[in-house]
């Protein structure tokens, strides 16, 4: 675990802002992060990770808070499936919405619900419902997908679903490499890495490649680092809803569906296909 997730993690489960004192000290009781040369944690150190990631955290009146609070403080959400002792929150957790709803659309791509994607790894459901995926800035991303996602004018690279678990399919398999994702194949490969030569040679998939793992350790990082998130839980299908946000918001990194999908996109997954699948690269 890096100095920003353990950060991150005893932010949300203090579920207020904390001073730098506080958090070393928290993070130096529970071990959750040492220092490679095993000394104490500083609170200037907190402080001066708290400035490398602005896009995680906030820094007001001597207190460190989550940047997806908004302004630096807890929000409690008003959803009626959440009453009780899980009403306050860190964050407010997405709605449930009905099969048709015409709200569901804005409330997943809300820009003030998106979270900063290392942050949620403790908060998606074990529920089904729709996620997208946007980019913190821009010109983190390799050209030419820089330059494409500045003619359409926005940084929406994903809308995907997750017909049974959004932990399981949003969360484990698109963001952090535990299966089968769609996502995280085609971010790794824009961002330059490869599959094994001949790792999927015998499998019974030949189109699923996978990164090594120190490979998808660096890709995990960089989501961590440049990428925000959010979903929407529901009951019943949604896969018209789905198909229609591809097609009206053109994420950059959907292929399937969209009628902009990206052929320097198609080009290099049909290579990591290619290397997965020969002896030699």
């Amino acid at each position: 675990m890096t100095l920003h997730d353990a950060m991150v993690k005893l932010l949300l489960d203090a579920r207020q802002p904390l001073n730098a004192r506080d958090l070393s000290e928290q993070i130096n009781t529970s071990a959750i992060y040492r220092r490679r040369d095993g000394s104490p944690l500083q609170p200037d150190q907190v402080r001066a990770r708290a400035r490398k990631y602005p896009h995680l955290f906030t820094q007001a009146a001597g207190a460190i808070g989550l940047a997806s609070w908004g302004d630096g403080h807890p929000v409690r959400s008003t959803s009626p499936s959440l009453q009780g002792e899980q009403a306050l929150g860190p964050i407010a957790h997405p709605s449930s919405f009905p099969t048709g709803s015409s709200h569901l659309a804005a409330a997943l791509l809300n820009p003030p619900a998106f979270r900063p994607a290392g942050t949620i790894d403790l908060i998606v459901p074990n529920r089904p419902g729709l996620y997208a995926i946007r980019v913190h800035d821009t010109n983190a991303l390799p050209e030419p997908f820089k330059s494409h996602a500045a003619r359409r004018g926005h940084d929406l690279l994903y809308i995907g679903i997750a017909r049974q678990s959004l932990s399981i399919r949003f969360l484990s398999q698109e963001l952090r490499a535990r299966g089968h994702g769609t996502f995280f194949r085609s971010i790794g490969a824009i961002l330059g890495f490869r599959p094994l030569a001949g790792s999927l040679i015998g499998k019974g998939n030949i189109r699923n490649y996978k990164f090594a793992p120190e490979d998808s350790r660096a890709i995990i990082d960089w989501i961590n680092t440049n990428l925000l998130a959010n979903w929407v839980e529901f009951s019943g299908a949604h896969a018209v809803e789905e198909s229609a946000l591809i097609r009206e918001h053109l994420p950059l990194l959907n292929l399937q569906g969209s009628p902009a999908a990206l052929p320097e996109l198609f080009s290099l997954r049909a290579e990591c296909v290619r290397i997965a699948n020969h002896a030699t690269g």
